[in-house]
């Protein structure tokens, strides 16, 4: 795995888009911040919308395949899932995969780990949640953020609502704390 280890280096990354009405505001705040980010995008997400795309690789952001449709591997037979994951290659070729809902069979996992690095992980933001105190995510996720951690994002309008309080919060908090965010490549 390509990861940079340095003092204070995290990985924010960002699961299920591109969307117009999210992504373009992502990457202006990550270009105000002078950050950079990994896009795990929806390969029918990126046939939609290949401007945004282009932005994403424009900027110096690294792009993920997280499936063409975003399946469950633990619902999904391996035939169809490793069909849907070549489905997307197709669109966004790269040499990292994230699983969607972070749940893939072992023999999934076998069979793509040949093709890809699978990127797992460190804290999963919760920024798509309805149900849980927005204030009280913001303070998990700083309390999470550590040398090395890869944050999980979601570019979509149901992450939007947290991510419109405090994302830029969070970037301003980064930057105080001497944080340098790299993509995955």
């Amino acid at each position: 795995m390509s990861l940079e280890w340095k003092n204070n280096i995290i990985y924010l990354t960002f699961d299920d888009g591109p969307t117009p009405e999210v992504t373009p505001w992502v990457l202006s705040l990550l270009n105000k911040y002078q950050s950079k980010a990994t896009f795990f995008c929806l390969g029918k997400n990126a046939e939609l919308y290949p401007d945004i795309i282009y932005q994403i690789k424009k900027n110096g952001h690294s792009i993920g395949i997280h499936g063409y449709e975003h399946l469950n591997g633990w619902k999904t037979c391996k035939k169809r899932y490793l069909e849907n994951i070549h489905k997307a290659s197709q669109v966004l070729p790269s040499e990292i995969f994230r699983p969607p809902y972070g749940k893939i069979t072992p023999w999934q996992w076998l069979s793509l780990k040949k093709q890809y690095r699978i990127i797992w992980w460190t804290y999963l933001s919760k920024d798509y949640s309805s149900k849980k105190n927005k204030w009280y995510l913001f303070k998990k996720l700083l309390n999470h953020s550590h040398h090395q951690s890869i944050i999980v994002f979601h570019d979509t309008p149901k992450a939007f609502p947290f991510l419109n309080n405090y994302f830029e919060q969070y970037l301003q908090w980064l930057n105080e704390n001497d944080f340098t965010c790299l993509p995955i490549k």
